[in-house]
């Protein structure tokens, strides 16, 4: 198989590290999954990451009114910084060039996000992972992997998640939801679909990048999606 793309962003949630532990990390699972980025390094493809951190903090949410707003996002952007950690060490454990850069200074984490570096190491073979969102509070990760995506160049962002695609409702809820194999910016936006928020949303859709929602339980679903198959949701115009 010859991937249709030269370089992708990847969004992975934190809660998809967790397995069914739920919080922290299922190293089995994480391995399987940076087993499966390697391979794809491996046929050519440039790769980025970004990593939420709902394994250990989901912002606002838990911080339940007793956080404030500011100080809740900031808690999340540290936790996805100790994602980034623990994947780069299996990256590296089984032979990846993985480095971090982060978009808030932490000292002896990873560099401060440099678009220009960054580019340059995914052109040299390393697998980037971007840590701390936008460095901005109000801002999903979402958003960080949609504008990461648009700084260095992507052709397309990978959003892997706990789910196999997009749907007309959430199928946990509702079992009549239809999962779309493809739909737009536009759609999604105008039906309030949980794809992404709508920050993300629209800064993908001025940025003409297409995204691919997929369930990542199956991490060789990643290889399946860079190699042109139908699988998941496409979301473009």
């Amino acid at each position: 198989m010859e991937p249709v793309y030269k370089r992708v962003l990847i969004k992975i949630s934190g809660e998809a590290l967790a397995g069914s532990n739920k919080t922290g990390f299922d190293f089995d699972f994480v391995t399987k999954v940076c087993e499966t980025v390697k391979r794809c390094t491996e046929m050519g493809v440039e790769v980025g990451i970004v990593i939420g951190a709902g394994n250990f903090w989901r912002g606002v949410k838990d911080g339940a009114g007793k956080v404030e707003r500011v100080s809740a996002d900031k808690m999340g952007m540290l936790g996805t910084a100790m994602n980034c950690l623990a994947v780069a060490d299996v990256f590296r454990r089984i032979g990846a060039a993985a480095e971090i850069q982060t978009a808030i200074d932490i000292q002896g984490v990873g560099e401060r996000y440099n678009t220009a570096v960054a580019v340059r190491k995914l052109e040299e073979g390393s697998i980037v992972l971007f840590g701390c969102g936008t460095g901005c509070p109000f801002f999903s990760t979402d958003t960080a992997a949609v504008l990461r995506a648009a700084e260095i160049g992507a052709d397309a962002i990978l959003l892997a998640k706990n789910i196999d695609g997009v749907y007309s409702a959430d199928p946990r809820l509702d079992p009549t939801a239809v999962k779309f194999d493809s739909i737009s910016y536009d759609e999604v936006l105008a039906r309030r679909l949980a794809v992404m928020d709508s920050t993300a949303t629209s800064l993908a859709m001025d940025n003409s990048i297409p995204v691919i929602v997929f369930a990542l339980a199956d991490p060789d679903n990643i290889v399946k999606v860079l190699c042109g198959e139908n699988v998941g949701t496409t979301v473009t115009k």
